[in-house]
């Protein structure tokens, strides 16, 4: 709630934070001149992968064909790696462009990976309101991080 709570008074997760954190206290899995994949820490399935530019900007148009590229081909990338590592049959792949479209870091653009397997959605969501996630967060950093390594060699 704490978290919620705070939204619009909180740094920037997808900045450098001061002082400086490692990536993987993070959830960084992947970091280039240009771009950054990391778990979202609220996930909402195993898995769940934020892909931002380093560059803080709001807005896709805002950004450098390259950047662009750079970022469309790390999305790529990840979905390949959350097939590869968790089977997953299906992938919801978006970005909240704008506070009004439901981004919770509206200044920052990112998109959102969420694999998604048949018969996955549950009671729990629907009428809890709740996510329920089968593996914790460092279990799913560690499965992921030799598949990421790879993309940095």
């Amino acid at each position: 709630m704490e978290y919620v709570e705070s939204a619009g008074t909180r740094a920037c997760i997808f900045c450098d934070p001061e002082p400086p954190r490692p990536d993987r206290e993070r959830l960084i899995l992947h970091r280039s001149a240009a771009v950054q994949v990391l778990l979202n820490r609220f996930p909402y399935a195993p898995g769940h992968l934020l892909v931002a530019p380093l560059l803080h900007e709001g807005r896709l148009s805002a950004l450098g064909s390259e950047v662009r590229s750079e970022l469309m081909q790390r999305i790529s990338d990840s979905a390949e790696i959350l097939e590869k590592v968790y089977g997953s049959e299906g992938m919801n792949i978006g970005a909240n462009q704008g506070a009004a479209a439901g981004a919770g870091f509206a200044d920052h653009l990112h998109f959102h990976l969420v694999p998604r397997w048949a018969g996955d959605t549950n009671f729990m969501t629907v009428v809890g309101e709740l996510r329920v996630i089968p593996k914790h967060l460092e279990r799913i950093l560690e499965e992921l991080e030799p598949h990421f390594r790879e993309l940095s060699s």
